[in-house]
């Protein structure tokens, strides 16, 4: 089986980790012979994310939205003026919110932000396929009702948006979110995952369960 290679993008004023993912860990050019790749999320300033992929000549064959923040989708219209039409997923919670400012935050920043409307209403448990690695979908709702995690078992990775953060979690505060969830989602989800996961988080450097686990003091020690 191929190992998939996650290169992360830190892209805006938010400093929102974007991801492209290819199916092979290989150096680029032989990603280059494969020719897909994801985008995962796409934020605002994504001009050095679209840059690398066409130097290497990938085409994307797909858009996965960990959830529908502004500073997740900014970029997605973007990407579909630069590369053409690209299926668009997320979770089903949250297809309206790629259309609705108020919902997606950027209205309450007054900053209005939509997005087109996404092809595929993703589920928990959904498998996913890229150049023959295969994902699994996790709902990890709190952060956001529809926010999810994406996962490969194989190499022990799995993006995770903005549920877990090296040290911290996603924030609970804003209207659509849900402490409670959030909890569920850490404690009885993600913290299932073996400690050798390594997770890719929407903001801030990478870092694994096993680590988050023992440090992490939301884990420790509640919130």
């Amino acid at each position: 089986m191929p190992t998939p290679a996650i290169k992360t993008f830190t892209l805006g004023d938010y400093q929102t980790n974007c991801f492209v993912v290819t199916p092979d860990s290989a150096d680029p050019p032989a990603a280059k012979q494969v020719g897909q790749c994801w985008i995962v999320d796409c934020g605002f300033e994504p001009q050095a994310m679209f840059d690398w992929i066409e130097k290497r000549g990938l085409k994307p064959v797909g858009i996965l939205l960990t959830h529908a923040h502004a500073d997740h989708i900014a970029g997605v219209d973007q990407a579909l003026s630069r590369f053409g039409k690209i299926p668009i997923s997320i979770h089903e919670a949250e297809i309206e919110f790629c259309g609705d400012p108020m919902l997606n935050l950027s209205g309450l920043l007054g900053m209005p932000i939509t997005c087109t409307r996404p092809d595929r209403a993703l589920r928990d448990g959904d498998q996913l396929e890229l150049g023959g690695t295969r994902w699994r979908v996790l709902h990890t709702p709190g952060h956001s009702p529809g926010g999810v995690c994406f996962v490969h078992d194989e190499s022990m990775q799995a993006i995770v948006g903005d549920t877990l953060f090296a040290g911290s979690i996603g924030r609970y505060d804003f209207p659509t979110s849900n402490g409670d969830d959030l909890r569920r989602s850490l404690q009885e989800v993600l913290m299932g995952l073996p400690d050798d996961f390594t997770i890719h988080p929407g903001h801030g450097p990478d870092t694994t369960i096993g680590r988050e686990r023992r440090t992490n003091p939301f884990l420790r020690g509640g919130f």
